[in-house]
């Protein structure tokens, strides 16, 4: 069994703790004896979504004392003094991505068609990149631009408005992802060759999305496209890449899973999710896989097939407050794998006031400064839009969390804030009630002192820029949906609705058959009855597997949903924040 080696978090931070004010230089190649194990880094990121400015959320790090501590992570700057720091500890290194580095973004990015987080990312060194999910957002054609460059409008934006766009100069991979005449929207593979004192040292890519692509995004935005198999891409590729001279497989996938909530991030604690089928299913020959979409951080082996030589896998959290730092140890004779490692790096950065109080700094784990280059890089772009993120929006009684964890499938205060917003947007074409996905929720929504919320924070919340759109549904469609979001095939998400809808439901009982009681208005639900329903345009259009929202008739879209939101806040002096339960669990 090739031994794997995750490095104590007490055994990291002696090391690092000097690393606060400036990156250390990268240490000069020396001669290898003959037989020590020749090294390569990997220095791994996934889930950016254009994170230009720290992102106001923490990592959790237990203290010894059965509590946690946040630690105030991420941002462009401090995410490349980070990859800086790993690079300089490893002579020979490739950086690596495993999807969704854009779109769902900060404002700063989102209104530039995320140019500004892919030159970021040109500029801390990626080399490879796997699309995901969100990078279908604007559809392929878009995403073709983001890797090659130019002006080409393909959006309702206006493309290089602060600077002309050269395109990527790392490379998009998509071996799962095929056009109509059958090849694949970017190439599969790709090879990083290392000239190393034991002589040349490859290390082949496979990159890929999940097959479920079609259900996240806009499904019109990739009908042209087919997502095949991940499982039997990999096993048809690794040969190939054996072939060419691999020495060593890497999978950057964006697929993931979730460990125990809390949990260390450099463990697999309770580890589940739909990574997990796809590993077991992989031939040998795949040595490490980094992984996403699931904003979740874990390092752990995983057997797979074969037991005696268990896959390494990776993913490191989102937005940038974690950078995964592995090590693959080859034989200098032979130039076989014989170790590997990996750990997750907190990029700490800014402190910043959340809901629940104060994040500040810590001497628990480094800190990092933010590189300069890229600091002045982004603040071209923050300035350029810094009276539209300043801009107040309205008024909020109390901080709106995001719910994350256990609760994570549900929207909470937050998400009815916004369905409410969404139905009285719609009032005028007839809407009778309203419902958005938790999901599309993407950050908490943390007011001013005075209440006072801005429309950076409102686009924060919801970046997508949906149209929302107003469809006739039967009530037994209606309940049909909600069903849809508590069955065991697809990730659960309870849908948030409008203040007039209450329902119960319980997980006890058998799937399609879990929603109890159903009020409209206070009267159940009549089944034959038409109503008209509010909701975002990616709903109606079947996304996060809401299919019955496609059998809807009458659609009218309206405007855009964060427009909407700022509409609804800014309507009466202090928009109260509704902390009513609009869907009751039975099982509980």
């Amino acid at each position: 069994m090739i031994p794997f080696r995750i490095r104590s978090l007490a055994l990291l931070l002696a090391p690092l703790l000097a690393a606060c004010a400036t990156s250390p230089l990268p240490r000069q190649a020396a001669a290898v004896p003959p037989d020590k194990p020749i090294e390569i880094g990997i220095v791994a990121i996934n889930d950016f979504h254009g994170a230009l400015e720290p992102p106001k959320q923490s990592v959790n790090i237990a203290k010894g004392d059965g509590t946690y501590l946040g630690v105030p992570a991420g941002g462009a700057a401090w995410l490349a003094s980070a990859v800086e720091q790993i690079k300089a500890e490893h002579p020979n290194h490739v950086v690596v991505a495993a999807g969704d580095l854009t779109s769902a973004s900060q404002l700063a990015s989102s209104l530039y068609l995320d140019e500004p987080s892919v030159g970021v990312m040109n500029r801390i060194g990626l080399e490879f990149n796997a699309v995901g999910n969100h990078e279908f957002d604007r559809g392929p054609t878009e995403l073709r631009r983001l890797q090659d460059g130019g002006c080409e409008k393909n959006t309702r934006l206006e493309p290089c408005r602060v600077e002309p766009f050269g395109g990527a100069h790392y490379k998009y991979l998509s071996a799962s992802t095929f056009k109509s005449d059958g090849s694949t929207l970017f190439p599969g593979t790709g090879l990083k060759v290392f000239d190393t004192p034991a002589g040349k040292i490859t290390i082949g890519f496979i990159g890929l999305s999940l097959r479920a692509v079609p259900s996240l995004v806009r499904p019109e935005a990739v009908a042209e496209l087919r997502f095949a198999d991940e499982a039997d891409t990999i096993n048809a590729l690794v040969p190939r890449l054996k072939a060419q001279g691999a020495d060593a497989v890497v999978v950057l996938i964006h697929q993931g899973g979730k460990t125990k909530p809390g949990s260390d991030v450099n463990g697999c604690e309770a580890m589940d999710g739909d990574i997990l089928p796809i590993i077991d299913r992989l031939d040998p020959g795949v040595d490490l896989i980094v992984s996403g979409h699931t904003h979740w951080a874990y390092v752990c082996e995983h057997a797979g097939k074969d037991p005696a030589h268990p896959i390494l896998l990776t993913s490191a959290g989102v937005y940038g407050e974690l950078v995964t730092d592995i090590t693959l140890d080859f034989d200098a004779k032979t130039h076989a794998l014989v170790g590997k490692s990996a750990r997750n790096v907190i990029v700490q950065s800014q402190p910043y006031q959340a809901t629940r109080g104060f994040i500040d700094n810590t001497d628990l784990v480094p800190r990092f400064a933010p590189r300069a280059d890229i600091a002045a890089y982004v603040k071209r772009y923050t300035d350029a839009v810094a009276q539209q993120i300043a801009r107040p929006a309205g008024h909020l009684s109390a901080g709106a969390p995001k719910w994350e964890g256990d609760d994570g499938w549900m929207g909470g205060p937050l998400g009815n804030l916004i369905a409410d917003s969404q139905l009285a947007g719609t009032r005028q074409l007839g809407a009778q009630l309203a419902f958005t996905n938790p999901f599309g929720i993407r950050t908490s929504l943390v007011p001013k002192a005075d209440g006072t919320v801005t429309f950076g924070q409102l686009y924060s919340v919801m970046p997508f820029s949906n149209q929302l759109v107003v469809q006739t549904m039967t009530g037994a469609q209606i309940k049909a949906v909600l069903e849809e979001g508590l069955d065991d095939t697809n990730p659960r998400q309870m849908l948030s609705p409008s203040a007039n809808v209450h329902f119960t439901f319980d997980l006890r009982h058998p799937a399609g058959s879990r929603v109890v009681s159903l009020l409209v208005d206070g009267k159940p639900i009549d089944p034959a009855k038409s109503y008209r329903v509010a909701t975002n345009s990616f709903l109606s259009e079947g996304g996060d597997f809401f299919t019955t929202f496609t059998k809807a008739t009458d659609k009218v879209r309206a405007g855009i949903d964060v427009d909407a939101f700022e509409t609804w806040l800014s309507a009466v002096p202090m928009r109260t924040l509704p902390v009513e339960t609009r869907g009751v669990r039975l099982d509980q």
